[in-house]
């Protein structure tokens, strides 16, 4: 029986310059006890699940990151992992899967990468990008690393402003630049159609 094609999914997460700022960030966030509804979630399981394989690691301290953690942990995922894989990165994930990408030979043939609203500097309205990730000069490696390459940015996000879709773009000759109308900000949507179609799209052209 033919194995399911696998996705492999890194959420976003949150960096901090020193431990000051990160206690205030805890003491100020907004909290809730309403259930979260994200498209990365039940939604992907309900339409993908049947068909692929989903992988979610949970990054090591998401709310105050760093690089060098996440990549320890990502890499420890390296054996489970086959043949035409496709990455999704949000937010933070985003910024991560492109600098790793972009500075490490990936042992595995990737089908495709969707970064989705990744930040690509230090220019964010309300957070500080620090922890180690920052991208170096050159990004050339990710094309070469992956088949298909897709970024995907939404015009009203107050998180990552989509300038950084533009910044993105001139580093890349054939990526796939996409900028929605409106995605409830930071992709704060309970469905993403979209990705979806994309994916089932990709594994169309996968050999039986």
């Amino acid at each position: 029986m033919k194995k399911k094609t696998q996705i492999l999914l890194i959420h976003g997460g949150t960096t901090f310059k020193n431990q000051k700022d990160y206690r205030r960030f805890l003491k100020t966030r907004p909290v809730s006890i309403e259930k979260r509804m994200r498209w990365s979630e039940g939604y992907l399981d309900s339409r993908l699940g049947r068909d692929f394989e989903i992988i979610r690691p949970a990054m090591p301290l998401k709310e105050n990151a760093r690089y060098a953690d996440w990549k320890v942990h990502f890499e420890r995922f390296f054996p489970f992992l086959r043949n035409d894989l496709i990455l999704i990165g949000t937010s933070l994930g985003g910024i991560f899967l492109a600098k790793y990408l972009s500075e490490n030979k990936f042992l595995q043939k990737i089908l495709s990468v969707y970064l989705i609203c990744p930040p690509f500097d230090d220019t964010l309205p309300e957070e500080n990008l620090v922890g180690g990730f920052k991208l170096k000069h050159d990004l050339s490696l990710i094309e070469k690393n992956a088949k298909n390459l897709s970024l995907l940015f939404s015009r009203d996000d107050n998180v990552v402003p989509v300038s950084h879709a533009t910044k993105y773009a001139a580093k890349f000759k054939k990526a796939n630049i996409i900028i929605y109308a409106s995605k409830n900000g930071h992709f704060k949507v309970p469905e993403f159609p979209e990705i979806v179609k994309m994916i089932r799209n990709d594994a169309k052209y996968l050999s039986p």
